[in-house]
């Protein structure tokens, strides 16, 4: 039987837990919880570069994204495979979520925030959408997907969410003492740090774990929308 996480990360690709909440996850782990990442696509169009196929940039992508896992301490990496620029809320996709969640049952899930306004990667928005609503209500009921039952797979209640990428930010985690190992996961994602092309990027991630600490009585943070699950 697999054992249970503390934390679930649903990404949409590969890069977007390091960049939303790698901090936060670095010391979940030096606290002793254990963190799962579900990524949902590949990344295998997340690239300028018009020589590279497809396949090749996942399979690159998916090595960078192990790599960086094993950086912070997380436990375990699922990859979905689904089709980059092609995340659609299905029930298929959302079956594949609520698997993981009561696969791994984790009091904590964090995804990114489908409610972000405007200019917000789909794949960002709909990953969100169908992690919230995969919590809520259908990991929590045994009528929703009762074939899961049959796999041994039990209802499961979170406990709360974390939504990266917020414009409603609730919630500020401290990550003055694990800053550096964001950065060191970062680099992992070579691939896309040569697409990002920031001169600096420990500069660049320092000011922007500022700003997300404004109102906080900490040096760095990552900032996110929480909400509690009582039901």
């Amino acid at each position: 039987m697999t054992p249970s996480a503390d934390m679930l990360v649903v990404a949409a690709h590969p890069d977007d837990a390091e960049f939303g909440v790698a901090g936060t996850v670095a010391r979940w782990v030096r606290e002793g919880k254990q963190v799962v990442y579900v990524v949902c696509t590949s990344g295998e169009k997340g690239t300028s570069d018009r020589k590279i196929k497809p396949e090749l940039l996942a399979q690159m992508r998916e090595k960078e994204q192990e790599a960086a896992a094993r950086v912070l301490g997380v436990r375990e990496v699922a990859f979905l495979r689904l089709p980059d620029q092609g995340l659609e809320d299905t029930a298929e996709f959302r079956k594949m979520v609520v698997r993981a969640i009561r696969k791994y049952r984790p009091r904590t899930v964090v995804t990114s925030d489908p409610y972000r306004r405007y200019i917000w990667h789909r794949d960002h928005r709909i990953a969100g959408q169908v992690t919230l609503d995969a919590v809520y209500p259908f990991a929590r009921d045994h009528l929703a997907y009762p074939d899961l039952l049959d796999e041994g797979l039990e209802p499961h209640k979170v406990g709360e969410m974390l939504f990266f990428g917020s414009d409603d930010v609730n919630y500020r985690s401290d990550i003055t003492s694990t800053f550096d190992l964001k950065i060191a996961a970062l680099r992992c994602h070579e691939s896309q740090m040569r697409e990002l092309k920031v001169p600096d990027l420990e500069k660049w991630m320092r000011e922007w774990s500022c700003s997300m600490a404004e109102g906080a009585e900490c040096e760095l943070a990552e900032a996110f929308h929480r909400i509690e699950i009582k039901r």
